[in-house]
């Protein structure tokens, strides 16, 4: 098991659909990225939803970003609810 945590973060969504969730993801370029897109399902149907970067810190020794839910980019989190 590789101990070799450098060249990789940890992400935490603030808000927005992944509130509250954390992933560990790769350093591009030796630094975290700015701004990521992730793929969720909502209501059964897969949407994309941008966060941007809006802190970083180290905890224990790890990088840690935290991001922040862009709604006007992301693909809208309500649901239809049409009963015809």
């Amino acid at each position: 098991m590789s101990t070799d945590t450098g060249a990789q973060y940890v992400a935490e969504f603030l808000d927005g659909p992944l509130e509250g969730e954390f992933e560990q993801r790769v350093l591009v370029g030796g630094k975290p990225e700015r701004r990521v897109g992730m793929v969720a399902a909502v209501d059964g149907l897969e949407s994309l939803f941008w966060y941007d970067a809006v802190d970083e810190r180290e905890v224990n020794g790890q990088m840690r970003v935290q991001f922040r839910f862009d709604a006007d980019d992301s693909d809208p989190v309500e649901s239809d609810d049409e009963n015809d």
